[in-house]
C-alpha cells in the first residue's frame, strides 16, 4: 500500500474525524478508501448504463424467451464439448 498526503480545510478534516469517531471506520484512511470505492462503483454503474442504453438505441435486440435460453444452453454445451475435446 502506498501513502498519499492531501491537504484539507479544517472543516473537512473535522467531518472525517467525526465519521471515524462514530465507529463505522477505524481510521481516516478507511473512510477515504470507502469514499473512493463508492465513486468507482458509481462510475462503473454509469458506464454500464451508458452501454445498455447504447445497445438499446442501436437496435438488433432480441426477445428473451424460453426458446432463446434453450438455444443458449445448447450452444454453451456444444462449446464446452469442443473445448474438452481440444477442438478449436
Amino acid at each position: 500500500m502506498t501513502t498519499l498526503n492531501i491537504s484539507l480545510p479544517e472543516q473537512m478534516r473535522s467531518f472525517i474525524e467525526s465519521q471515524v469517531n462514530r465507529g463505522r471506520y477505524s481510521t481516516a484512511s478507511d473512510y477515504i478508501r470507502d469514499l473512493i470505492r463508492d465513486d468507482q462503483k458509481r462510475k462503473d454503474e454509469e458506464r454500464l448504463e451508458s452501454l445498455l442504453l447504447e445497445a438499446l438505441e442501436g437496435g438488433g435486440s432480441q426477445e428473451i424467451t424460453p426458446e432463446f435460453f434453450d438455444q443458449l444452453r445448447a450452444r454453451a454445451r456444444k462449446a464446452i464439448k469442443l473445448k474438452e475435446s481440444g477442438t478449436p
